[in-house]
Parts: structure tokens; C-alpha cells; sequence
């Protein structure tokens, strides 16, 4: 069985894609690739088709984090059927969620800072927004790793 993750944000060009690239390295190091798969969205529909925002891309560049061929796309609602965690960024992006949410009770949905123990911050800033993109990727590093801990807890592996 796959464990599949689905990161989302606002517009999926900032956080979101972030989360995927850093989770998705963390899941090769960890030889986990087959196991677990990961993926992201964006609840409004701006930015479809786009590559990760500028600064994205030049901080996970900096940092070796592959992001070659991602492409924003929008939750959808089949997507409540193929993952088995989604994760939010901030507040908003779980209360869209769940207004989103079909009737599988099977998929965890939470913040991402909610895998953290002693998080600075319950939501991940914007670096939209902000332009703090540093910020954002210490937040997602933290974050990821704690999500990746919780899966191979959880399942066994």
C-alpha cells in the first residue's frame, strides 16, 4: 500500500509546492519512495498550470530541492479518494477543506504545523504575501520532517 500526501495552499505556487518537493526529497533519503507519495494543490484556481512562484523556486534551488515539471493545480474533490493525509497550511486552508470535504472520514486532514511538538507558528505564513520565503522553508523543513516521522509511526514502516 501507498501512503499518498497532498500539501495545499491558497494558490499552490508558494507553500504547497514547497511542502512537496522538501517531503518528497525527505521520503527518497529515507529510501521511502515507493511507500509514500506525495502531491500538491491550491484551493482557488489563479495559478493552474503555473510553475512554483519565483522566490519558491530559487530558495529550494538554493537548497537543492528539485522542482523540475510541478505544476499548480486545484483540489479537487476526488482527490478526498486518492490521499490519505491533506495538509494545510494555515487556518483558511483547513476551513476551505473541510467545506470541500466528501464523506470519506478516512483522510486526516491538519495543518501542517500540527505534526510539529512545539510549533513557532500554528500556520505558515504566505510568502506571497510576505516575501519571506526563508521563513516559510525553516517552517515546511521543521514541519515535513515531523509529518514523515508521524507516517512511519503510524504505518509501520
Amino acid at each position: 500500500m501507498k501512503i499518498n500526501v497532498l500539501f495545499v495552499c491558497l494558490g499552490n505556487i508558494c507553500r504547497s509546492p514547497m511542502a512537496e518537493a522538501i517531503f518528497r526529497q525527505m521520503v527518497e533519503k529515507e529510501g521511502l519512495s515507493g511507500k509514500v507519495e506525495t502531491d500538491s494543490a491550491g484551493i482557488g484556481h489563479w495559478h493552474i498550470g503555473q510553475p512554483p512562484h519565483k522566490g519558491t523556486q530559487e530558495l529550494l534551488s538554493e537548497k537543492s530541492v528539485p522542482v523540475e515539471g510541478m505544476k499548480a493545480r486545484q483540489i479537487d474533490t476526488s482527490d478526498w479518494d486518492k490521499f490519505e493525509y491533506i495538509v494545510g497550511m494555515d487556518a483558511q486552508n483547513i476551513r476551505d477543506l473541510q467545506a470541500l470535504r466528501n464523506t470519506s472520514d478516512q483522510v486526516e486532514v491538519k495543518r501542517l504545523m500540527d505534526y510539529v511538538p512545539h510549533p513557532k507558528e500554528r500556520d505558515v505564513p504566505d510568502p506571497y504575501f510576505t516575501g519571506n520565503f526563508d521563513y516559510v522553508f525553516e517552517l515546511v523543513e521543521e514541519g515535513c520532517r515531523y509529518l514523515l516521522k508521524d507516517i512511519k509511526k503510524k504505518w509501520n514502516l
